[in-house]
């Protein structure tokens, strides 16, 4: 299979951080990208020595076996008997032959069936002779852990691992130096690259107002929340309700992938959808490799619209059909969103734009999925950082069409609707729109600012006729030149950062709003920093503006 270019790229990439020394490598491409077809690639390109590729559960282990057959890869399968005999079925059904081969080179395997004491047992003489291991969903791998042990087995084997998202819900560190045993990392494109590159579709998303809540307070160590916790905010909404109703209303007759919070929620909905006359299927980890498949290929051909699934399609799940995601099921990793939220955008012949119906605030949590993030190998925080502040502002739903936008937006910029402040007695609560303030908090930053641009030579003065000591009075005027410099300084830069942000269009009230959710701070209350804070505020401005 020909590789696009993105796709060689990385391929280079990963190469050269080999040849750099690096034994284990991270390869990050967005999902839809193709990290399966890189996998294929690479090991068609090492298959003449022993080597493995590690799928995150056995039901993709068919998904990577059939891209390996796809470039005429002769491989083994690790597994029961019966995962054997179903890839070689699927891959006869698909390519017209198999490419099985029990005394291949290259492997095969779910985690959970390499890491099984049989089997560990069975390979013990094979595993020290593999020079290369790979594994999908590699942000599962942080060293004791079931995948961690997994690459362990290789210890004269480089490592290669593909994933959308390298973090962790946990927090804990890819990288060998960390909590994983990733070397290096190297990125592809961005998934809002590949939509205006036309490898993936463009999206929307709609909101409906929900009652499911969740205490991100309560997660657990794995930093999601538990089955019991979803099931519970579950029972205690509308939930079922909601999906059917509103997917009657925005998405009816497009092939839809649901997302379930658990087992019983998803046998509500899907006998309400029946109910209501919508052929619907349910899948969950219970069922068998075949029933999966046969209901797969059902929904791939159209022959029913609705498949729901509790946590089974997260990760590797490759459907072009899907047109609609439903979110019903609140996550607090950015991992498993981005995962979810990747399912729709498959390209298609006659696909217009993918549909997100995001019930449970999903998007609020997280963001957009398609803004660039800076990834590292090191622990950090749940969510990835965005690469500039004007980026990681937050996001919000419009009441009125229940479209997501940037809250530093005056308007939805998909209906117009101006949304209308409960209070105005603070910036905070408006966002820093200081249009919206009452004149007393406005006389309030007024006053501020005008404390700060006191006079030194009357300060000192008032303290001289006061009697305090010249050491006291020189002192306090010599403080106020400072502070007045510093001041002078950061409003000029943020006049310059007004300016640039106003030749794109923007309006004043816009302007100061981004402002605020950039730099957590209104522009008046700004301009009443003292100097340490001024400078602060002052560098992160020249920063900004060095990137234009």
């Amino acid at each position: 299979m020909q590789l696009r270019p993105y796709q060689e790229q990385l391929d280079q990439d990963i190469e050269a951080a080999w040849a750099a020394g690096c034994r284990n490598v991270l390869a990050v491409e967005p999902t839809g990208a193709g990290k399966t077809v890189n996998m294929a690639h690479t090991l068609r390109k090492y298959a003449a020595q022993p080597s493995i590729a590690i799928a995150h559960r056995k039901e993709l282990v068919g998904q990577i076996s059939l891209a390996l057959a796809r470039e005429e890869v002769p491989h083994k399968i690790i597994g029961p008997d019966a995962l054997i005999r179903f890839v070689i079925q699927r891959q006869r059904q698909k390519l017209g032959r198999d490419f099985y081969s029990p005394h291949a080179q290259c492997a095969v395997a779910s985690v959970a069936s390499l890491t099984s004491k049989r089997t560990m047992e069975q390979l013990k003489s094979w595993c020290p002779q593999v020079k290369l291991w790979i594994q999908d969903e590699a942000h599962h791998i942080v060293r004791g852990n079931q995948w961690g042990r997994a690459v362990d087995l290789f210890p004269n084997a480089r490592g290669l691992g593909f994933t959308a998202t390298p973090c962790r819900a946990d927090g804990k560190g890819l990288g060998s130096h960390s909590d994983g045993v990733m070397d290096a990392m190297v990125e592809g494109p961005t998934m809002r690259w590949l939509i205006e590159n036309k490898f993936l579709c463009e999206y929307e998303i709609a909101a409906p107002l929900s009652d499911i809540e969740m205490d991100p307070d309560k997660v657990g160590s794995s930093g999601d929340y538990s089955r019991q916790q979803l099931r519970t905010a579950a029972k205690k909404s509308h939930i079922v309700g909601d999906v059917v109703q509103h997917w009657l209303r925005l998405a009816k007759g497009r092939q839809t992938l649901l997302f379930a919070p658990d087992l019983d929620t998803a046998t509500e909905m899907r006998a309400s959808f029946l109910a209501s006359g919508i052929a619907a299927e349910m899948l969950d980890g219970t069922a068998t490799d075949t029933v999966r498949a046969a209901v797969g290929d059902k929904f791939e051909r159209g022959e029913f619209p609705v498949l729901i699934n509790v946590d089974l399609f997260g990760e590797g799940y490759d459907v072009p059909a899907v047109e609609v995601v439903i979110m019903a099921r609140p996550t607090e990793s950015y991992g498993l969103y981005c995962q979810q939220f990747g399912r729709a955008l498959r390209i298609m012949e006659g696909k217009g734009l993918a549909l997100i119906i995001d019930h449970v605030g999903n998007v609020m949590r997280h963001g957009l999925p398609d803004k660039a993030r800076m990834w590292s190998l090191d622990a950090k925080e749940r969510r990835p950082r965005m690469l500039s502040p004007e980026e990681d502002i937050p996001i919000m739903y419009c009441a009125f069409c229940t479209h997501p936008y940037e809250r530093h937006l005056v308007k939805c910029p998909h209906c117009g609707v101006e949304p209308l402040p409960t209070e105005r007695s603070s910036p905070k609560l408006v966002d820093g729109d200081l249009h919206l303030l009452s004149q007393e908090m406005l006389a309030e930053l007024r006053g501020m600012v005008a404390v700060i641009d006191e006079d030194p030579f009357l300060t000192r003065e008032k303290m001289r006729k006061a009697g305090a000591p010249p050491a006291a009075f020189l002192s306090a005027e010599k403080r106020i030149r400072n502070r007045a410099q510093v001041q002078s300084a950061l409003r000029e830069l943020m006049g310059w950062w007004m300016t640039k942000y106003a030749a794109q269009g923007r309006g004043k009230r816009e302007c100061q709003k981004l402002f605020y959710f950039m730099y957590n701070i209104d522009v008046m209350s700004a301009q009443a920093l003292g100097a340490t804070e001024a400078l602060v505020l002052a560098y992160k401005l020249t920063e900004e503006l060095g990137r234009c």
